[in-house]
């Protein structure tokens, strides 16, 4: 599985690069706080990949990296995707290594 790290979607943000964000937690999950992606919570994922962009890359994250992982498993093995990266550490990372305001 492919994976980035908190640090390159940092520049990745920084450089206003054209990519997907998709946050895979549940919504009082996504209220508590969030990197400004896409909340699309995990079945919803796999039950509706059409809302995965296929044309650019794709950064799927959760809270540590688990629950995100599965669904990038899943959405490979069934739907044939292989543009799509876990973040490495989830969104617990993000908050640890580069903004301590996110509440996880």
């Amino acid at each position: 599985m492919k994976e980035v790290t908190v640090s390159e979607l940092k520049s990745m943000k920084d450089n206003k690069e054209d990519f997907q964000l998709i946050d895979c937690r549940e919504p009082h999950e996504y209220e508590t706080g969030n990197l400004s992606g896409e909340l699309i919570p995990m079945h919803d994922l796999v039950n509706d990949p059409d809302r995965v962009n296929r044309d650019k890359k794709v950064v799927i994250h959760c809270r540590s990296g688990s629950r995100s992982g599965m669904v990038i498993q899943t959405l490979e093995k069934k739907f044939g995707f292989d543009n799509l990266y876990n973040l490495k550490g989830g969104i617990a990372a993000y908050a640890k290594e580069i903004d301590q305001s996110i509440a996880v």
